[in-house]
């Protein structure tokens, strides 16, 4: 589905990403793990078109414009601050052609949220509940979760965990996501890709890594790290 061809970036004198390949398929939930400043966010960014790559390529089924196709999650606040959730819901509505509506309802009655509670005032939690509602709600064939889970109580986390596994059609899409979080999200990822220093060190099968190596993400990532 997407291919990550000789992928650096440069900013000013500083090398950001430097030779990054991988290839991501379709209809699988693929994990970019790796320590603080690695270029996770970066190389997503790169493959949602945010940023442009000072060389290489991320091609994604002969397809340019990356917007038609993918929903991005930033990690970042970046509503309205005087919408409510509702109207949130119809802006998304207005400006997205996939983005399902029922759906959307269906998962704002999910995770508990109340429709008429203006974003300002909503917690970090329930925040990040909404962020992955006006995501999971599109049916972009590529969903882009950049730290889903950052800062969130364990419970909120769970019920994200959860709202992924039963809202995303994974024979019609693939989701990538960036997340420090292996002990919450392990169950859900297929594969890993490991950054370390700007680079992708290795891409794994989370199956694989447990027959072969005998252990977690989190114990076998460690390895990788000393």
């Amino acid at each position: 589905m997407i291919r990550i061809a000789n992928v650096s970036k440069k900013i000013r004198f500083k090398h950001i990403l430097s030779n990054c390949k991988a290839k991501i398929d379709k209809g699988k939930i693929i994990g970019i793990i790796g320590e603080n400043g690695c270029g996770k966010t970066t190389i997503l960014k790169i493959i949602a078109g945010i940023m442009q790559p000072s060389s290489g390529s991320v091609k994604i089924s002969n397809i340019n414009d990356m917007s038609n196709v993918m929903a991005y999650c930033h990690d970042s606040d970046y509503f309205y601050p005087y919408f409510t959730i509702k109207q949130l819901i119809d802006y998304y509505q207005s400006q997205y052609s996939d983005f399902d509506i029922e759906k959307a309802n269906r998962l704002i009655e999910f995770f508990h949220l109340n429709e008429n509670e203006k974003i300002k005032y909503l917690s970090k939690g329930q925040l990040g509940r909404v962020k992955i509602t006006v995501t999971l709600a599109r049916k972009a064939p590529l969903l882009m979760l950049d730290e889903p889970l950052s800062g969130l109580d364990p419970l909120v986390k769970q019920k994200i965990v959860k709202g992924i596994i039963e809202y995303v059609d994974l024979d019609n899409q693939t989701i990538l996501l960036t997340t420090h979080e292996l002990l919450e999200v392990e169950p859900l990822l297929d594969e890993v890709i490991v950054m370390r220093e700007g680079t992708i060190v290795t891409q794994r099968e989370v199956e694989d890594i447990r027959i072969t190596e005998g252990k977690g993400l989190n114990h076998w990532l460690e390895e990788i790290y000393l």
